[in-house]
């Protein structure tokens, strides 16, 4: 694997960010990223044909595992990559496990490589911080306008959780998530480029107006895109926008921002050098990588620990602030690191964040947890072991089998009870 340690990405050898190198480097976009919580008009990813370039276009999809051996798979191909995204099929935050997951794995494994994420907006902003502790370096925000009265228009529904917003409830929502996302992301030095879809006779003549608030919102580059017209979706009569159209906007914005003008409204599986995209003949091998069983992607080495002293298995999920990471060494076990649990609260998210913490992680050992976080670790592939003792007991019974039967259970307690140590906010 290309880990080089200590190294840390030079962000001037991004393609789509900085037109002076789009020859020399290039990216790869990792299609983790299925499902999507908005239906925009003019977006259709029902059809794939490898000689088409839109964006929302994929092969197949992976998982985060499969990705990593994927980017191995690639950089041997092409070396000229500097930059792994994900941009799709859906959007990054609708899948958010499966996208932060990807990116951790990236990190730890590539250091060098930039990491990029392009959304829709309407689920980022809870996780901007973990975005930005990773090292993200660069996110991408959809946003077709900043008043809801033009873009209602654009939208079917936007869904939020399990509830559906349709007109101007749905573009007043979206908007309202997109600028407390942006407005994070740039508190957390994220570089933010703007992605506009113009969509003639709809929003077209809005958008100076909108790339002058992004600019007053410290955005760094904005893409005012041609809308592509697509066959079986609301907007499939509507022309392309000619180019001197596109060029006459994209002059008009560029009195408040940058613009990139070498876009390539890229494939969500796009791989190699922007106009010479390499997707059709690294579609085999990305075939490959998507049926690759989860243990041909190597046994995660590691196993989370809660603790009070190090010593024993003494704390209930929900009250551990910082959980011990242990690894496997020829004469027995050693303590890597220690790691920050999430904040508090958050209900199912908060356990979702700490797989993500826990990703290279085989299990966890606890001395109790809820119902919820166990179905969402089992789900993530990391087992959960709940029992009181010695530390090493646990970790021979995880990494060897032996004396599993011997773990002592603790009963059943509420977290925030008399005979918790917790405060309530705990272990589901």
């Amino acid at each position: 694997m290309n880990t080089i340690l200590n190294a840390t990405p030079d962000l001037s050898r991004h393609p789509c960010f900085n037109v002076r190198v789009k020859g020399k480097f290039g990216r790869v976009h990792l299609p983790v990223a299925p499902k999507c919580n908005i239906k925009c008009n003019y977006c259709n990813r029902k059809y794939d044909c490898v000689n088409e370039s839109r964006p929302g276009v994929t092969s197949t999809i992976l998982k985060p595992e499969q990705a990593l051996a994927y980017m191995e798979k690639v950089l041997a191909v092409e070396p000229r990559i500097t930059v792994a995204g994900i941009a799709g099929p859906g959007d990054p935050f609708a899948n958010a496990t499966e996208t932060l997951g990807t990116m951790q794995l990236l990190r730890e494994s590539y250091p060098e490589l930039i990491l990029c994420l392009s959304s829709n907006g309407l689920g980022l902003a809870p996780h901007v911080d973990e975005v930005a502790d990773i090292g993200v370096s660069h996110v991408t925000v959809t946003v077709n306008g900043i008043d809801p009265e033009i873009t209602k228009n654009i939208y079917s529904f936007v869904r939020d959780g399990k509830v559906i917003y349709h007109g101007l409830q749905a573009a007043e929502l979206l908007l309202a998530r997109q600028m407390k996302a942006i407005e994070k992301l740039k508190a957390r030095g994220v570089t933010v480029k703007i992605n506009f879809i113009t969509v003639p006779g709809v929003n077209d003549h809005h958008a100076e107006a909108t790339a002058e608030q992004m600019a007053a919102m410290g955005v760094d580059l904005f893409n005012c895109m041609a809308m592509l017209p697509n066959a079986d979706t609301p907007f499939a009569d509507i022309a392309e926008p000619d180019k001197p159209m596109m060029n006459s906007l994209r002059n008009s914005c560029e009195k408040h921002l940058p613009q990139m003008r070498h876009c390539k409204r890229c494939r969500a599986d796009a791989v190699g050098l922007l106009g010479r995209d390499k997707s059709s003949e690294m579609a085999g091998c990305l075939n490959a990588c998507a049926t690759m069983p989860a243990a041909a992607t190597g046994k995660k080495p590691h196993v989370a620990v809660a603790s009070l002293e190090g010593m024993l298995v003494n704390q209930h999920l929900g009250e551990t602030r910082n959980f011990l990471i242990y690894g496997r060494k020829a004469d027995g076990y050693e303590l890597i690191e220690e790691r920050p649990a999430p904040p508090p609260g958050g209900g199912l998210g908060r356990w979702e964040a700490m797989t993500r913490l826990f990703h290279d992680c085989r299990a966890v050992l606890v001395s109790d947890m809820g119902v919820s976080p166990k179905e969402v670790f089992i789900r993530a592939g990391i087992e959960p072991v709940t029992m009181s003792g010695f530390i090493e007991a646990g970790l021979d019974a995880v990494y060897t089998g032996k004396g599993r039967s011997a773990l002592k259970r603790r009963a059943k307690k509420s977290c925030g009870s008399s005979q918790c140590l917790g405060t309530g906010t705990g272990c589901g």
